[in-house]
């Protein structure tokens, strides 16, 4: 019995499936081609479309040489294209490698040298620009769906066999952000992707009746993982928008069912007027998750639609991990109940477990666990205790009931004059001043506490003058002094990645230095 995870995405009838599996947002204006090589607007793909396609792309792939085992690397756009070349790639029992596509060639060349991939597939101007490793072919896949890899499918047969792994074979390798030092490619298997799929689809209530809203990009976990996945499964549909826009997905609101966002796309959405109960009619759930969802969004959303957002909580190296329930109590600041079949537990440096309601480092045992980090034996052995418990590296509290809060990283605890301050406790309480749309808190070199507590605060639109004093007085009746940020920044927009998340890194690179300076409380403009 094979145990590809394909099997679970396509089922054995695809091939005659007529449901609809994905719809491009109807403002696309490019022209692309179907796996029969007529020209359409691309907007309406069946399941049936997606095995031809994917087994067609399957057959290329396995004439350039991709077999069991060997790494794919993608480099593309959001399309049904690129879904396409995600299954063909799994149906080989290959290893799909997605990369973000805002690399750079440098660090394009640092992932394709490590990884060394059979083919790499990327946009026609990074190919033509690029020297792939030795052994390496190329095609390109362009945000039309255009390209060589598509070209050479025209007058294929789709490659009808799907190749017999393991539940422990690699699926994919997802690069984690390297923040302690190189990026690290986290393997995931088959089995691990399986058990995600399943238990998801089983706790949010996922139905072939589900329409998802999928604005979320396709290489990272959170877009690629927990929503296309989750839909494939059911025999769902989704509305595939190229990326997030407030106006394209306000369009398709009233069409939908089911939406997953990140907290700075709720932001967005509630920054539009257009954004109501009526427009959100036919949804049954909202779900956040990658970044900590605020109080204050949570609280907003609900009055403006009606719905609680279900956060829930994962990383690259476990897909998810929590989540609060469909049914239930969602509570704002908590990311919900381990999911079931995991061992979950919260310790104390030595490892040791804690009681309910102590802070310490959040533990995990279970089938959603990755195999381990590609190349890396040192790091990988490193991660794990010796009974098989990963640790996560979040700092977490666990309430008598189970329902996990995360409190922060472990690596971003700031020792402050010999204090410990959490920064994700910080950020709680300026989030809700008045003005303040969201803060980052990290720690840098102080001369006379070791670490100083500093704050960027995004201001929101309108209220530029917002002040770094009024700030810290508010804070003060929340906060204990060792708390208290030490410098504030006030400044338009603060720096994030594609999924959403505060790049807190490059912050404490900037203000490494704030400390030496007199000025530490000031404003700031977007660039600094």
């Amino acid at each position: 019995m094979t145990h590809n995870l394909y099997n679970l995405l396509l089922k054995p009838g695809a091939p005659s499936d007529a449901r609809v599996a994905l719809r491009t947002d109807t403002g696309r204006t490019d022209t692309g081609r179907t796996d029969t090589g007529q020209t359409d607007t691309g907007r309406t793909w069946t399941y049936a479309d997606l095995w031809r396609t994917a087994g067609r792309m399957a057959h290329v792939l396995h004439e350039a040489g991709v077999g069991p085992g060997n790494r794919v690397a993608v480099q593309v756009a959001k399309s049904p294209e690129a879904v396409c070349l995600y299954l063909a790639v799994l149906q080989l029992g290959a290893v799909y490698l997605p990369l973000n596509t805002a690399y750079t060639l440098a660090e394009l060349r640092y992932f394709l040298d490590d990884a060394e991939p059979t083919v790499f597939v990327g946009q026609t101007p990074v190919v033509g620009d690029l020297v792939p490793p030795a052994g390496c072919r190329t095609f390109t896949l362009d945000p039309n769906g255009e390209g060589t890899v598509t070209a050479a499918c025209r007058g294929r047969p789709p490659w009808e066999r799907v190749a017999d792994v393991g539940p422990d074979e690699v699926a994919a390798i997802l690069y984690t952000s390297g923040t302690t030092g190189r990026p690290k490619g986290a393997m995931i298997s088959h089995g691990n992707l399986a058990f995600g799929t399943r238990t998801l689809d089983a706790l949010w209530g996922i139905s072939e009746a589900d329409v998802l809203l999928h604005a979320l990009p396709i290489f990272h976990a959170h877009g690629l993982f927990i929503a296309l996945n989750s839909m494939l499964y059911a025999g769902a549909s989704s509305v595939f928008l190229p990326k997030f826009t407030a106006d394209a997905a306000i369009e398709h609101l009233p069409h939908s069912t089911v939406f997953m966002g990140v907290p700075t796309l709720y932001t967005r959405l509630l920054a539009d007027p257009r954004l109501t109960r009526e427009r959100c009619g036919s949804m049954r759930l909202f779900t956040c998750g990658s970044a900590p969802l605020s109080r204050e969004i949570f609280e907003a959303f609900e009055a403006r639609t009606g719905h609680r957002i279900l956060e829930r909580y994962g990383m690259t190296e476990t897909t998810i991990i929590a989540s609060n329930p469909l049914d239930g109590e969602r509570l704002p600041g908590t990311v919900g109940y381990p999911l079931p079949g995991l061992e979950v537990r919260v310790v104390d440096a030595a490892g040791q477990p804690q009681p309910a309601g102590t802070v310490g480092g959040l533990e995990l045992r279970g089938p959603n666990v990755f195999k381990g980090y590609w190349r890396m034996p040192e790091k990988t052995a490193a991660e794990f205790r010796p009974d098989g418990f990963f640790m996560t590296g979040d700092l977490a509290r666990a309430a008598p009931d189970g329902r996990l809060t995360l409190v922060s990283r472990a690596k971003e605890i700031i020792i402050s004059g010999g204090y410990n301050v959490y920064p994700r406790e910080v950020e709680i309480v300026l989030n809700r001043i008045d003005g303040v749309s969201e803060t980052a808190v990290f720690g840098v070199p102080h001369p006379d506490f070791g670490e100083g507590v500093v704050a960027a605060v995004e201001r929101q639109p309108g209220c530029e003058s917002l002040d770094p004093a009024s700030i810290l007085a508010r804070a003060a009746h929340e906060l204990a002094g060792y708390k208290l940020p030490k410098a504030v920044i006030v400044q338009d927009a603060l720096p994030r990645n594609a999924m959403g998340k505060i790049l807190k890194n490059e912050l404490s690179s900037l203000h490494k230095d704030v400390f030496r300076k007199k000025d530490v409380f000031r404003k700031r403009d977007a660039t600094g």
